[in-house]
């Protein structure tokens, strides 16, 4: 597994593994970074493994991303919230992370 540093909660891997299962590609996701409009970068996140390397493992799933933004992954924390009127995947950090008020996106 590539050295990214990311840490999944257990909300999060959860709703990876879920989607991932729905998606049928089972175990089996995949994060990227696109530019942002509120922040520098913004994630996005799909079904199967598409192109890079490993950079988290937990309850089954593993989460891939492209290999050159490795960096800009270091220390993050990937976590899900989910409420009656949906959810989605939020990014929390250290010091060196500014979130956006969105939580899915941030700069650095």
């Amino acid at each position: 597994m590539a050295a990214a540093n990311l840490r999944l909660t257990p909300t999060a891997a959860a709703e990876l593994g879920r989607q991932a299962s729905v998606a049928g590609t089972p175990g089996q996701m995949h994060l990227d970074l696109t530019p942002g409009e509120c922040a520098e970068h913004v994630i996005r996140i799909r079904p199967g493994h598409l192109a890079g390397v490993a950079i988290a493992r937990a309850d089954g799933v593993t989460l891939h991303a492209p290999r050159e933004q490795l960096s800009l992954l270091q220390g993050l924390i990937l976590d899900y919230r989910g409420d009656l009127s949906g959810g989605g995947f939020l990014i929390r950090g250290g010091d060196a992370i500014q979130p956006c008020a969105c939580g899915s996106a941030f700069s650095r």
